[in-house]
């Protein structure tokens, strides 16, 4: 903010025209000039970093621009169709729900976000409201939404009263997102800086990603029932068109058609909207430029008290010796970083939804709850990377096979106390479901096994193939020339994962066929063999992480 200079003294203002600033105060076409500036160099110096990230962020905004084209195509198809303005209404939708909530997910990538990173500026909250503003409408988002956007108006683009409505609606819902974004950052600028925000956000994308699964299997279903592809989409579109600023988009389908009343309503609903959303934004910023930071003050001496001492609770059951520090330490790590809570939340919700979405397609059966099982089992990879640069902490307390067995064994045993009952209580749910009680002792074993093999694949991969997880960027897991490493290690361990356990598939597929009255046996069978590939799995890998603990080292460290 080097470009932020106080204005001259002694400069009289001028006669008629805007008021001069106070003195001391930066004027507002200074601030918005710099904040531009400042966009601008984020946007360049983003192309200047490291090959792998340079290559990273040129190919997202090239993939953003390519799919904003294909987008705007698209609706340039649906030209003359009649439910074509209504897949305009709930693409709009589609992008106000994106800048409402996305850039909460990531909005370390752009310092103008983050308004507690402005508060120790010398600005007022109205020049600094309008730097802000019109620093949202630059980069390869708004250009984007921009495309989008354009393309959702132009199915109902009909006439030269349409066309001037077009060209009012989609710059006033571009700025109306952009406000949106900036006003829900500013509200939750406490969050955004604190871990708790951070997980947060991480369980909020997790919880997105779920949602929009269920809506799509809505979609799917009302699709099935209508017989029409739009079908769903135009009922959606009925209600949506009455909210702001969705009613902008669609006012110039009803300019089209010679509603101008509604045109009126559309118009000034996301006007008023927009003004509204202003009035929020300047008072919760002025609330923040002025408010205390209570991350400065220092907790009770009783609380701090109280963090310290013998474990309680839960935790006080975990077995004693490195076993049992390693899994607590393992256990927090899934409660705490945010990452790593991202990986157990997919593994566990996945698990639970997959069998609903085979379900809801027609194929419903007990061995797709086997996922549950891969799933969990993939949280055994990398567990080395997990650490990050911290593992030399570890690496200090492996010297000996049998250190670095207890390690792997008490990480293990982490995944294993919450991964075991949750794909019992998903196979035997899904039996409940199906009716299918007779394929729940095959399907519960093969479940078991395919959950110890992947913990003894998981083991090896983790001292063989480890790789970085960067800890500044919420949107990347794996650091920039290690992408194929990483997927090559669980295509592959999930391979293998099912290679080790082909012995109790075929046993399985042939007590079927046969419908033998032992298939029950394979119950006891899987959960003997998983117990065992786990076992030799954590042997194999205890003497492999013992000799490479530096190129261990080298590579989760990388950044």
């Amino acid at each position: 903010m080097s470009g932020v200079a106080a204005p001259e003294a002694g400069r009289a203002p001028v006669l008629g025209g805007p008021a001069a600033p106070a003195p001391g105060e930066v004027p507002l076409s200074v601030v918005t000039a710099t904040f531009v500036r400042l966009k601008l160099s984020l946007l360049r110096n983003g192309v200047r970093q490291s090959k792998g990230r340079s290559a990273a962020f040129v190919g997202s905004i090239a993939v953003a621009l390519l799919f904003g084209a294909l987008g705007l195509l698209v609706m340039v198809a649906l030209r003359g169709h009649e439910d074509g303005p209504a897949a305009g209404v709930v693409l709009a939708l589609t992008i106000v729900l994106g800048w409402a909530f996305l850039p909460l997910f990531i909005g370390g990538a752009d310092e103008t976000l983050d308004p507690a990173r402005l508060v120790m500026l010398p600005l007022r909250p109205g020049p600094l409201l309008v730097a802000q503003a019109t620093a949202a409408v630059i980069g390869a988002g708004p250009l984007f939404t921009l495309l989008l956007l354009t393309g959702a108006v132009l199915p109902g683009t009909h006439g030269g009263g349409a066309v001037a409505v077009a060209v009012v609606a989609v710059p006033l819902t571009l700025v109306t997102c952009t406000t949106l974004t900036r006003t829900l950052a500013t509200a939750n600028a406490g969050l955004l800086s604190s871990r708790k925000g951070r997980d947060l956000a991480v369980l909020s994308g997790v919880v997105v990603a779920f949602g929009l699964q269920g809506i799509n299997l809505a979609f799917a279903s009302l699709a099935d029932e209508d017989g029409e592809g739009l079908g769903p989409v135009a009922a959606v579109a009925d209600v949506a068109r009455w909210v702001p600023p969705l009613s902008a988009v669609d006012a110039v389908r009803a300019a089209g058609e010679g509603s101008w009343g509604f045109v009126a309503y559309g118009l000034g609903g996301t006007i008023l909207l927009c003004v509204l959303l202003l009035r929020w934004w300047s008072r919760t910023l002025t609330r923040l430029m002025t408010a205390p930071d209570s991350s400065t003050l220092q907790p009770a001496p009783e609380r701090a008290a109280g963090r310290t001492g013998p474990a309680r609770g839960p935790a006080a059951w975990l077995p004693g010796g490195r076993t049992g520090t390693v899994m607590r330490r393992t256990l927090l790590y899934g409660w705490r970083d945010p990452k790593t809570k991202m990986g157990w939340a997919m593994s566990l919700g996945m698990g639970l939804l997959l069998p609903l979405v085979f379900a809801v397609q027609g194929n419903g059966s007990v061995y797709n709850a086997c996922w549950v099982a891969a799933l969990l089992g993939l949280t055994m990879y990398n567990q080395f990377g997990q650490d990050y640069s911290a593992f030399w902490l570890v690496a200090q307390t492996i010297g000996t096979t049998r250190d670095a067995y207890l390690e792997l064994r008490g990480r293990a045993l982490a995944i294993a106390l919450i991964g075991v009952p949750f794909t019992c209580a998903v196979v035997t749910g899904s039996a409940a479901a199906f009716g299918a009680w007779d394929q729940l002792p095959d399907g519960l074993g093969l479940a078991l096994a395919l959950l110890g093999a992947l913990l003894a694949v998981g083991a090896v991969t983790s001292a063989r193939y480890p790789y970085s997880i960067p800890q500044d960027n919420a949107m990347k897991n794996v650091a920039p020339g290690q992408g194929a490493l990483a997927w090559g290690s669980i295509l592959g361990g999930m391979l293998a994962g099912g290679v080790l356990c082909a012995p109790l598939i075929a046993l399985t597929v042939w007590g079927r066929a046969s419908e033998a009255g032992w298939v029950w046996a394979v119950l006891p069978l899987g959960a003997g063999y998983g117990l065992l590939l786990a076992w030799a799995g954590l042997r194999i890998a205890a003497p492999m992480t013992v000799r490479r603990l530096p190129e261990i080292m080298a590579a989760v460290s990388k950044s």
